[in-house]
């Protein structure tokens, strides 16, 4: 595309492009915001409802831009803030003169700023983010806080308490491997620390792993409830090996060919959770775990509502994950659906597939004009149609990676379905407080925090200028 353009032409290319990104983006977000209000005039009493508007219409912008729900929500949640609360900046935005960095951070700042001060606050900062943008994060923090601080000095973002961000996190990263980490009070991460050192220390000296490859095996280890590492020296009489502890019940779940367990394939295998597993760590896995084949299921239905063991372990391995466009919760976390309403729907594998429960109250209860709904092929495949009239296809996870889980089903029989109570909604779970009293109660809690911390920097500023006062000579 620019194989014969002069350097000139590659910076203003460069422009150009970061402000049709920007453009592109706001009209992205004023896009969710005005189906926000839409669904906000269908949904009108929705407040309480375990899936509110916020919800519904997250799942509606999860599958239109197959992205995860804690994603589509977020977007809302800021598309909503942005044109309801900051329309001029959303201008500046929508023009491309800023980019979605500065939009994030204005909005994150001026969150706790009132009503009646905001439209002030954004009529003033919105001319100055042009200018801004050559900031960096911590420099543009701190140009919107002032402005806050001059609007509402109340609403100046208060720094969360330390101990309330600790978090421990175990994610999938390169196939076979994960990342396990996070912040940690003290006293736990020295007690933790010490075990794993303890654990480590469980091999001979002539085991060839580094220390740190050690304590990263001792995580393993710990998390099985053992207190000490197989060596891997090599030798036969190894003193740290005859003290091996064995391994505690804990149970991981690994799907993969049989030919790859017995060393007749390369096919990878797949750990729940966490993805692709190469094919020599499904057979080092297969060494000491218990082999369990997943067979087909019958091709009568079952006459309970819920599924039989067998039945509901070929489920989950043809699904792996939430059926629902966009999501990828795992299916240990979802609820198993049946398509077809119970009692009219059998239970089968034709007819059952997985939603975690936020998608699964979606679409049990948010039926109708402004509802979902959804059918299901012989071999897993979802075919979900929006309240828009879209079209969804999502095919599962487990039948995508190994063929043999989507071999079509027994077909089942047609039956008449009764249309639905009309307020069927109405019976959806209910959350004790709504959104926005959420929302408002951390408002009031984090500027009352903040009115402190101004009343105790004031308190010492006088004390020091009473102490550093000295009276004129006379």
């Amino acid at each position: 595309m620019f194989d014969h353009a002069e350097p000139a032409e590659l910076i203003d290319a460069m422009g150009s492009a970061a402000r049709a990104e920007s453009a592109a983006i706001a009209q992205r977000l004023e896009a969710v915001a005005v189906l926000f209000g839409c669904r906000e005039r269908h949904y009108t009493d929705a407040g309480f409802h375990h899936t509110d508007v916020h919800e519904a219409v997250a799942a509606e912008v999860s599958a239109a831009q197959n992205i995860s729900r804690s994603r589509s929500r977020n977007q809302v949640d800021l598309a909503v803030s942005l044109y309801t609360r900051l329309p001029k900046v959303a201008e500046a935005f929508a023009r491309g003169d800023v980019d979605f960095r500065m939009v994030q951070m204005v909005l994150t700042r001026t969150q706790n700023v009132e009503d009646d001060v905001i439209g002030a606050l954004d009529e003033a900062v919105a001319p100055k983010l042009s200018r801004w943008m050559r900031l960096s994060k911590k420099k543009l923090r701190d140009r919107v806080d002032l402005y806050v601080a001059d609007f509402d000095p109340a609403a100046v973002r208060v720094p969360p308490v330390a101990k309330d961000n600790r978090y421990f996190d175990v994610t999938p990263d390169v196939p076979g491997m994960a990342f396990a980490g996070g912040l940690l009070n003290a006293r736990d991460a020295a007690a933790l620390d010490q075990r794993l050192e303890a654990i480590a220390a469980t091999v001979c000296s002539n085991d060839p792993r580094s220390h740190n490859n050690l304590r990263a095996d001792a995580a393993g280890a710990l998390g099985r409830g053992e207190s000490t590492l197989s060596c891997e020296c090599g030798a036969e009489d190894c003193a740290a090996e005859v003290l091996r502890e064995s391994a505690a019940q804990v149970v991981i779940h690994i799907l993969a060919e049989q030919a790859t367990v017995d060393g007749a394939g390369d096919k990878a295998g797949y750990l729940s959770g966490f993805g692709v597993l190469p094919a020599e760590e499904v057979r080092a896995a297969a060494k000491t775990a218990k082999l369990k084949p997943v067979r087909l299921p019958a091709a009568e239905p079952e006459t309970g509502y819920r599924p039989s063991a067998g039945l509901k372990d070929f489920l989950q391995w043809r699904d792996l994950t939430c059926r629902f466009p966009g999501c990828d919760a795992p299916v240990e976390r979802c609820d198993v659906d049946h398509t077809t309403r119970w009692p009219f729907g059998v239970t089968h594998a034709s007819g059952l597939k997985h939603y975690c429960r936020t998608h699964h109250v979606v679409k049990t209860f948010l039926t109708g004009v402004y509802g979902w709904r959804d059918e299901q092929r012989r071999d897993g495949t979802i075919v979900l149609t929006a309240p828009t009239g879209h079209v969804y296809v999502t095919e599962p996870l487990g039948g995508l990676l190994y063929p043999t889980l989507a071999t079509p089903t027994a077909a089942l029989p047609d039956v008449d379905v009764p249309a639905e109570a009309p307020d069927k909604a109405a019976m959806m779970p209910r959350r004790t407080r709504t959104r926005e009293q959420d929302r408002q109660a951390r408002i009031v809690r984090e500027r009352r925090q903040r009115i402190e911390i101004n009343a105790e920097r004031e308190r010492q500023h006088q004390a020091w200028l009473a102490a550093t006062y000295e009276p004129p000579p006379f």
